[in-house]
């Protein structure tokens, strides 16, 4: 079976994370965020995918090459300018072998989810859909597609970020095409899946199916967001077999190490050659490798990224320190305050905020 994968975002929300690497490439519990999606499609039953790049494109086929590792063909279509979902998937599908009747997977790179994919594709098959969503349920569908099915599990209608939503069920970024209907879609343009080509299916009359399952579910587009998934791979919220087993709330990678007085909890990865110094407090964070907490310094619910290096008594909480950023001792970072890559703040042991 064969899967299109859209990575083609550049992330804006994620920066200064995202200023070098592309979301789906960041690090998530040891492994790339990517890592976690291709691992569980495998499982399914995918075996070809084709990445839709743009951002930094060449760092995929870095990342993953032609795919052996992971026991999958990758294979990569490039787009010189963004052309929005759908027309994404009809640009990659330029590259599918599968004929018009099979069944092709459309996945979002920046996803996190333990939704069983192998089920929504016997759904989808067993129904005989032109298409079939993932749709997840959520406590505000405000701010998502909202997404409302008949008693069959037909989809009746799409509603975007509605501030009434008719149903909590939205769309989850997961889909199962029939191969002739991607090749519907118009070529060469900008075409959004949310609001052309599935009303526009929907108002033709075709069978558009939603696959309900509240399974793990999270969207990876904010820091915060982000932490939380580390974290919840590392904890066990959300299972991956590509994370090893890990037994003090903390996940240590190769080459780093804790010092007996610091305390590491709350799913924190400590990345590979990263260092936390004596008396430290880190919890609920993600360091990326290389990275240094010295000692006496406090790190909660944060992002540090590679090289970077946080002082003595140096206080972070809901932060993000760019790649060889220094925070100099006595200076906090919070509420969501961000430090670009390279950037030194000297020892002034002044408070900043992203709310001040």
């Amino acid at each position: 079976m064969e899967a299109i994968l859209l990575v083609g975002g550049k992330g804006t929300r994620l920066r200064p994370l995202t200023a070098t690497t592309p979301k789906p490439l960041l690090p998530m519990a040891g492994v790339p965020l990517l890592e976690h999606q291709l691992t569980r499609a495998r499982a399914a039953g995918v075996r070809r995918i084709v990445f839709a790049t743009s951002y930094r494109a060449s760092m995929f086929t870095e990342a993953f090459g032609d795919g052996s590792r992971l026991g999958l063909e990758i294979v990569y279509v490039t787009e010189d300018e963004p052309l929005g979902t759908a027309g994404a998937i009809r640009n990659a599908s330029a590259a599918l072998t599968c004929g018009p009747d099979e069944t092709v997977v459309v996945l979002n790179g920046d996803i996190l989810s333990g939704h069983d994919l192998a089920a929504q594709i016997s759904a989808h098959e067993k129904t005989a859909a032109e298409v079939t969503l993932h749709l997840t349920l959520v406590e505000d569908a405000r701010r998502y597609g909202s997404v409302p099915t008949g008693p069959d599990g037909r989809v009746l209608d799409f509603v975007e970020k509605s501030p009434n939503p008719p149903t909590n069920q939205v769309n989850a970024g997961c889909y199962i095409f029939r191969r002739s209907v991607i090749d519907t879609i118009p070529a060469g343009r900008v075409v959004s899946a949310e609001y052309e080509t599935f009303p526009g299916l929907l108002a033709a009359g075709s069978a558009i199916m939603g696959y309900v399952e509240a399974a793990y579910w999270l969207d990876v587009g904010t820091p915060a967001a982000f932490i939380r998934g580390a974290c919840d791979l590392v904890l066990g919220a959300m299972s991956s077999a590509v994370v090893p087993t890990t037994e003090h709330g903390f996940l240590l990678l190769s080459g780093a190490s804790v010092d007996p007085s610091a305390r590491a909890s709350g799913g924190t990865t400590v990345g590979a050659g990263a260092v936390i110094g004596a008396d430290a407090l880190v919890e609920s964070s993600v360091l990326f490798d290389g990275a240094m907490v010295e000692p006496g310094a406090r790190v909660v619910r944060s992002v540090v990224g590679r090289g970077a290096r946080i002082c003595s008594g140096a206080v972070l909480e809901d932060a993000v320190i760019g790649d060889a950023a220094i925070v100099g001792p006595g200076n906090e970072l919070v509420g969501g305050l961000r430090l670009w890559p390279g950037i030194e703040l000297p020892s002034t042991a002044v408070r900043f905020s992203a709310d001040a």
